[in-house]
């Protein structure tokens, strides 16, 4: 795992505005905080993507979310594990920043289980964007030397660590329905 000192240079990067990849259940995450327009458009940048769309964010704790979901914090259950990680399409307040949501009235949220992950969420006291560490249309990132490749220069830090143990991004589901939107 990558160490305390890492992930401490990781929050400091997030809180100055800075976009940064990290490791998670099954790919490389570009992230940012979330309330940050100007680290958010960067990113999108970076990435190709389109801001309609809409982003996913994760968590440590449910509580980081509180501000923007739908739903009472009571009995919330964001259920995932590491080999099948679940990101949840729930419903957004109106606090929610268009650039986080797109043209949606929801937002895509994942407890994650990755300790680096976690403990990013940690650090920076927030919910983090995370969208696959790729350029729109090509394979996500799943190991360093390519992520390096592909970012050394787009980025302001590339956390260290390893993705796993799920094989691939992770599955999307309505958390209202319960339908899966996404296969993992």
């Amino acid at each position: 795992m990558a160490g305390s000192q890492n992930i401490r240079h990781a929050a400091r990067v997030l809180r100055a505005g800075g976009v940064i990849t990290y490791p998670t259940e099954g790919v490389f995450g570009l992230g940012c905080l979330p309330d940050n327009h100007d680290a958010v458009v960067n990113l999108l940048s970076i990435k190709s993507r389109d801001f309609s769309r809409g982003l996913i964010l994760i968590v440590s704790d449910p509580l980081q979310l509180a501000a923007w979901i739908d739903l009472p914090q009571a009995g919330l259950d964001l259920k995932s594990d590491s080999r099948h990680p679940v990101t949840w399409i729930v419903p957004a307040t109106e606090e929610v920043p268009v650039w986080v949501s797109g043209h949606h009235d929801s937002i895509a949220v994942r407890l994650t289980t990755h300790p680096i992950a976690h403990a990013l969420c940690e650090a920076a006291d927030s919910a983090i964007v995370s969208t696959s560490a790729n350029i729109t249309g090509h394979a996500p990132a799943r190991n360093l030397l390519y992520l390096r490749r592909q970012f050394r220069s787009l980025v302001d830090y590339i956390v260290p660590g390893e993705c796993g143990p799920a094989m691939g991004p992770s599955e999307i589901r309505d958390y209202l329905t319960g339908k899966v939107l996404r296969p993992a």
